[in-house]
């Protein structure tokens, strides 16, 4: 019997570890799979979406910059990435039709959410850095957990008021402006490539902002970011995004496999030996 096949697209997609999660998750179930990395360009995206069609590849996860690039060569979106059009996970159903998922949604929740009470969400002030590829899934994880003072900033405005449209009730703050605001939000997130390791990073350092900050970074490689560096320094509540990433994982697994797969202690310590510090 031949291996089933899945990956992940993107580009970059070398920093990534979905192939050590699922390949881990595969040899506990001692299931005939394996996981790989698809650095693929834009013209290659229809043609390897059309894997999944052909039972080629039985499941797609999908990364920057292509979770809303992937939608047009989807037979259709459901649940929250109908929401957010946003995909990160693509499987066949039952009808074999081409299913665009998003588990980003509940890797965010699961990840960060839970532990903060009704009571706090309410009144605690959020800031979004970053309109990418994960923001509207976290502002769908942040509404249907009852956060309803979420505000938004990216360097490109007009991406800023897509969302806007999207999501009426959260606020705009001008990237420009988002430094002098920092001192304003009880939990700030980012949302940008920004701190990637060998890519780009955030020109200034934040001087302001409250004693009580809860500041979540959705990259996980390298594990502290500068910003999560300077940030500890001041004793601040600090996360970086290997959670949700974990979280969202499970999710896909799930998806393509009917397993809900395990988060032990073996898996989290070979994940945290694969990170750049």
């Amino acid at each position: 019997m031949s291996k089933m096949k899945f990956a992940i697209i993107g580009d970059p997609i070398s920093h990534s570890l979905s192939p050590i999660l699922h390949n881990y998750w595969f040899k506990k179930y001692q299931l005939n799979a394996e996981y790989s990395l698809l650095n693929i360009q834009p013209d290659e995206i229809e043609k390897t979406i059309d894997k999944v069609k052909k039972k080629e590849i039985k499941g797609i996860n999908v990364t920057l910059p292509y979770k809303r690039s992937v939608i047009p060569f989807l037979s259709k979106t459901v649940n929250d990435a109908k929401q957010t059009h946003s995909v990160n996970t693509i499987l066949l159903d039952d009808n074999e039709s081409i299913i665009g998922e998003n588990t980003d949604v509940f890797g965010f929740q699961a990840a960060y959410l839970k532990s903060i009470s009704e009571l706090e969400k309410k009144s605690k002030r959020v800031l979004i850095l970053g309109a990418g590829g994960v923001s509207p899934s976290i502002i769908l994880a942040l509404i249907k957990s009852n956060f309803n003072k979420i505000s938004l900033s990216n360097r490109t405005y007009e991406k800023s008021l897509f969302l806007k449209k999207k999501f009426p009730t959260i606020n705009i703050i001008k990237w420009e402006d988002y430094l002098n605001k920092f001192d304003e939000f009880d939990i700030v997130i980012n949302a940008t490539s920004l701190g990637l390791t060998k890519g780009n990073d955030f020109k200034d350092k934040v001087i302001k902002f409250k004693k009580s900050l809860i500041y979540i970074d959705t990259i996980y490689n390298p594990s502290q970011t500068k910003m999560i560096k300077h940030l500890k320094l001041s004793n601040i509540k600090t996360y970086n995004g290997l959670s949700m990433f974990i979280y969202q994982g499970q999710k896909s697994f799930y998806l393509w496999n009917k397993i809900n797969p395990e988060v032990d202690d073996d898996l989290l310590k070979l994940l945290e030996s694969k990170l750049n510090l």
